[in-house]
């Protein structure tokens, strides 16, 4: 197989529709350290859906957490997002080529591509746009994979407990109401592919207590909480956490339940 290398990072930039919702970019760089990258099964399972593998495009790709893995299977990936914060900060890797882009105008050609993946980000998008550009660039019997992970819990019953009461009753009434969609696994969203049944996934970090600390600090919710108050409210939930935790250096298993929509172009 022959494979194209592309320098890490090329800015090219498209014209952005002004309903782009940037909950991201001030934290762009503790979003490239903490957000939890997702397991190899998942990507061999994605390479299996599709007959070619010479290009994906991983749409909102944020900081790479697809994109990077994509390339392990792909020839070539190129990941794009809204935000230049998100790409500024986004992991190189041979193979993928990151731009800044909205999700509705990728500038790739028509038919171009075997394997499109929204990770985390549908809930985001002007659907029906996104959907156009998907069928434009879709190689005949390509797919469309989106998938989203929903609250985490922590292996120890009573450190779980607090990271939920953060969640609900901290900064619960934060959430943007697009959350709703990541709840119901995007159940609800029209999906106008051929869909099929995939298997079920689980993702799973074993993280200590700074690193489960900087992943509360890169929701949205959190940051529309500092942005309203002036005050992090992650400092809170780490002084609850550290009399529970144990050594703060000692890593716990943090899970995430995946829920995951694969279909296929309509020609």
């Amino acid at each position: 197989m022959s494979y194209v290398i592309h320098t890490p990072i090329v800015m090219r930039r498209y014209h952005l529709r002004m309903s782009f919702h940037d909950h991201f970019s001030a934290r762009a760089a503790q979003y490239a350290a903490y957000r939890p990258g997702y397991p190899e099964s998942l990507f061999q399972y994605l390479a299996s859906c599709v007959r070619k593998h010479a290009l994906a495009w991983d749409c909102a790709t944020g900081s790479g957490q697809a994109a990077v893995p994509l390339a392990r299977v792909f020839d070539r990936v190129v990941a794009t997002d809204a935000s230049a914060a998100q790409i500024a900060n986004a992991e190189p890797a041979p193979r993928v080529e990151y731009r800044v882009a909205p999700a509705d105008a990728s500038g790739l050609a028509d038919r171009s591509v075997d394997l499109v993946t929204v990770a985390q980000a549908l809930h985001w998008f002007d659907v029906d746009r996104f959907y156009a550009e998907v069928q434009r660039v879709l190689v005949p019997e390509g797919a469309l994979a989106v998938w989203t992970y929903d609250d985490c819990h922590v292996d120890d019953p009573t450190v779980d407990a607090i990271v939920s009461h953060f969640n609900t009753a901290v900064v619960g009434s934060y959430w943007p109401p697009e959350r709703a969609l990541v709840h119901d696994g995007y159940r609800s969203l029209p999906f106008p592919f051929r869909e099929v049944e995939p298997p079920p996934f689980t993702l799973e970090c074993h993280w200590t207590l700074a690193e489960l600390a900087g992943y509360l600090r890169t929701w949205s919710a959190t940051s529309r909480y500092v942005a309203t108050h002036g005050a992090d409210p992650v400092d809170a939930v780490e002084d609850a956490l550290i009399r529970l935790w144990g050594p703060p250096e000692m890593p716990r298993a943090v899970r995430w339940p995946v829920a995951i929509r694969v279909g296929y172009s309509a020609e």
